[in-house]
């Protein structure tokens, strides 16, 4: 070879990469940003936001660079700018603060966790002993158990929990879940409840929330096809964080949490063909747009899209900022 002749380029060794479809933000999510950014938009900055608006800490960031201030109690916040509750939803005592100091708040509470709140309360009315399947210590948790008078709700995290529970009137209870736990735990924690009290009484509708079953349906048959399974998303969202333990169950042999491109390490793909890559609900696609621009800039990679759902499903937003 000559100096003038350029070096060969390395061949790089062909990887398979599958998308999870659906994936990323659901519409409770994507309800929830909007209400931040039209806040900013119609008040100005800034506008408060009691709890991370989503688990995600890019939307967190970008939020904030437009004019979002972060807190985590309403007594953070002053009275006379506008004030916004996530979308894991709040306990009552919150809205009731705000209305007391004449506040401007926007809800941006997922309309399918307000159902699992409108559940509690009719449960509480009708007299039953109530149990909620659920993490401890979750803002969802916390907002669900704030709707009712403190030691209304008792809280249930595993199947020991679910064995151990003795209420006093066996013949009157009711079960509720937060709506970003692992579907198939779930099950065997609600079976284990009805085989024990077989009049509890159900959500009319499953309260694990449409988005979080398909994703989770998703990743599963992701798992099935894929040596190694990478989800986008934040290690405090809960729904992330199931979708990688999912992953892991249905047979992938590694299966990583990764907050965006930077997290990847590369000894992951050592001997591996076919990787799976998902998001979680309150990842944003641009996350998974690079990812999948960085193995593409290591491997020969050809991109298959796997698809569990359509959905098409959306919430309206608050008329406060419609009008």
């Amino acid at each position: 070879m000559n100096a003038h002749t350029p070096a060969p380029m390395p061949v790089r060794r062909p990887i398979s990469l599958v998308l999870a479809s659906p994936r990323g933000f659901c519409a409770g999510v994507d309800r929830a940003i909007q209400i931040v950014e039209r806040a900013v938009e119609k008040f100005g900055a800034p506008v408060y936001v009691r709890h991370e608006i989503v688990h995600n800490r890019h939307v967190v960031d970008r939020l904030k660079a437009m004019g979002a201030v972060f807190i985590e109690e309403l007594s953070e916040a002053p009275d006379d700018r506008p004030v916004v509750f996530s979308a894991h939803g709040v306990p009552k005592s919150v809205p009731a603060e705000a209305k007391a100091r004449e506040m401007i708040f926007l809800d941006a509470t997922c309309p399918l966790v307000s159902k699992v709140h409108v559940e509690a309360q009719k449960h509480f009315d009708a007299g039953r002993e109530i149990v909620l399947i659920g993490h401890a210590g979750h803002p969802e948790v916390i907002g669900t158990m704030g709707q009712l008078p403190e030691g209304s709700v008792t809280l249930i995290e595993d199947i020991n929990d679910a064995a151990a529970w003795t209420p006093k009137d066996a013949s009157n209870v009711a079960f509720l879940t937060q709506t970003t736990l692992s579907v198939d735990d779930t099950a065997d924690m609600v079976a284990l409840l009805r085989e024990r009290f077989p009049g509890i009484a159900a959500p009319h509708k499953e309260d694990i929330c449409y988005a979080t079953t398909n994703r989770q349906d998703a990743v599963k048959h992701l798992a099935e096809q894929s040596e190694l399974v990478l989800v986008v998303g934040s290690r405090n969202s809960s729904n992330s964080v199931r979708l990688k333990e999912v992953g892991l169950k249905a047979g992938a042999r590694a299966a990583h949490l990764i907050d965006d491109a930077k997290d990847i390490d590369w000894v992951w793909f050592d001997g591996i063909d076919r990787v799976g890559l998902t998001a979680g609900a309150s990842a944003p696609e641009d996350l998974v747009q690079g990812v999948i621009d960085a193995i593409s800039a290591r491997f020969d990679t050809r991109v298959e899209e796997l698809v569990e759902a359509r959905e098409t499903i959306t919430f309206k937003l608050p008329r406060l900022l419609t009008a």
